[in-house]
């Protein structure tokens, strides 16, 4: 048995090692590189399209040279921004965008969460066409917001100095009870001014170290001049664009509406804030440092003029020197106001003494027969020894170099005041 097995044996190890040289020869033949014929992508991709092949031919695709107004509309792919709407396609689409309010979902308690849910799927039940929800991120620009306190603060020294002028006004008429409450407003008013300038340098050095980012959400609805039906040959241009507008319009208050029952207050970008959704949609990078509200301020000029204007320095110049004369106009108007006010008094009461004086000697020249003629003479003296009020205002009025000097020392203080 064993002499029969022998050539079994040695015939299945020759057609194995047959079959493995077979393998290795078949995988030598598939790795071996074929060769190609060279031909260009785009000669395949377009040999049975003549009017591609023209493309090819005339270098369509390829930037060879300065960028045009219409490629750049191209690339943007509407027309303009007019009447707070988006005109794409050649006048055939129009596009309004609301801007949405949040409402502190996780705030509130079960029963208004469900009625917020409540509000938002009859909302979605309301529509009767199509929207389109777009969420944007951006960086919060706080500049407007340090110009807005800024204002505020410069609001409230002119204030303050105004209730200093109030202030020396009734001091000097002895008006003691409004003199407590305009110090009792000047005081409230430098707590707020104090309490506005640590707000403000906050929020500089809030948005110096990070940035502050702000999500917004937006509900985009289209209309298109194809639904107002057929025959559009016999409207005019100006007719179809009143028709799509108020047709728009329609469907935005009506969304407003819808969503004011779920809390969330909406309203419709004007044609500035549609330029900037746009620009920050199309530069994300650059529109942190390039803000198109800073072009809007400047009249685009921020790349040639970083400074205020020239005539804008001159009027703030000449309203401070306004507020400056205005507070020594007043302060004088109080001190000449109070001189006349003590010299009628005088002549009031020099006319009343002077009078008793008259009075008195009368009396005396009617009875000299019946007095004694030295009781006479030493009563005519004690009259003129009474003091009138003339000889009292005089020694108690300051010297006119003390009062010089006064009122210019008031001056420099309100005017230093002023400055800082």
């Amino acid at each position: 048995m064993s002499s029969e097995l022998i050539p079994l044996l040695q015939a299945g190890i020759f057609i194995i090692i047959f079959i493995m040289l077979g393998l290795v020869a078949l995988y030598f033949y598939l790795m071996k590189p074929k060769k190609v014929k060279e031909t260009r992508p785009q000669e395949t991709l377009i040999e049975d399209n003549s009017e591609e092949k023209k493309k090819v031919e005339q270098g369509y695709g390829k930037f060879t040279g300065n960028l045009t107004k219409e490629s750049i509309f191209d690339f943007m792919e509407f027309e303009e921004i007019v009447d707070n709407m988006i005109v794409r396609k050649n006048g055939t689409q129009y596009i309004m965008i609301l801007q949405c309010n949040g409402v502190n979902y996780d705030l509130m308690s079960e029963q208004e969460k469900i009625s917020v849910e409540e509000g938002f799927v009859q909302f979605l039940n309301t529509l009767r066409f199509p929207i389109q929800l777009y969420i944007q991120s951006r960086t919060l620009n706080l500049r407007d917001i340090i110009e807005e306190y800024k204002s505020r603060v410069d609001n409230l020294t002119i204030e303050i100095d105004k209730l200093d002028a109030k202030i020396a006004q009734a001091q000097v008429s002895g008006n003691k009870a409004l003199k407590e409450k305009l110090e009792f407003e000047k005081r409230r008013k430098i707590n707020i001014l104090e309490y506005g300038v640590s707000i403000t340098d906050y929020v500089e050095k809030l948005s110096s170290n990070k940035n502050v980012l702000q999500q917004r959400t937006y509900v985009v609805v289209s209309y298109y001049s194809a639904e107002i039906g057929g025959g559009l040959d016999k409207y005019s241009k100006e007719e179809i664009y009143n028709m799509c507008f108020a047709e728009l319009y329609t469907r935005c208050q009506n969304i407003a509406s819808a969503l004011g029952t779920s809390q969330i207050t909406s309203s419709i970008l004007d044609s500035e804030e549609l330029a900037e959704l746009l620009y920050i949609a199309y530069n994300r990078d650059e529109a942190e440092l390039l803000q198109l509200s800073k072009a809007l301020d400047a009249q685009y000029d921020s790349l040639y003029s970083t400074g205020k204007d020239v005539l804008q320095k001159k009027q703030e110049k000449i309203d401070r020197e306004i507020n400056i004369a205005a507070i020594d106009m007043a302060t004088d108007s109080i001190l000449k106001a109070d001189r006349q006010k003590q010299i009628e008094d005088l002549e009031l009461a020099m006319s009343k003494e002077e009078k008793i004086k008259q009075k008195a000697n009368e009396l005396l020249d009617t009875y000299e027969n019946q007095l004694d003629p030295r009781v006479y003479q030493l009563a005519k003296k004690e009259v003129d020894k009474v003091e009138t009020p003339e000889k009292k205002m005089i020694q108690s009025t300051p010297k006119p170099e003390e009062a010089r000097i006064e009122a210019p020392r008031k001056k420099v203080v309100k005017r230093r005041r002023l400055e800082n």
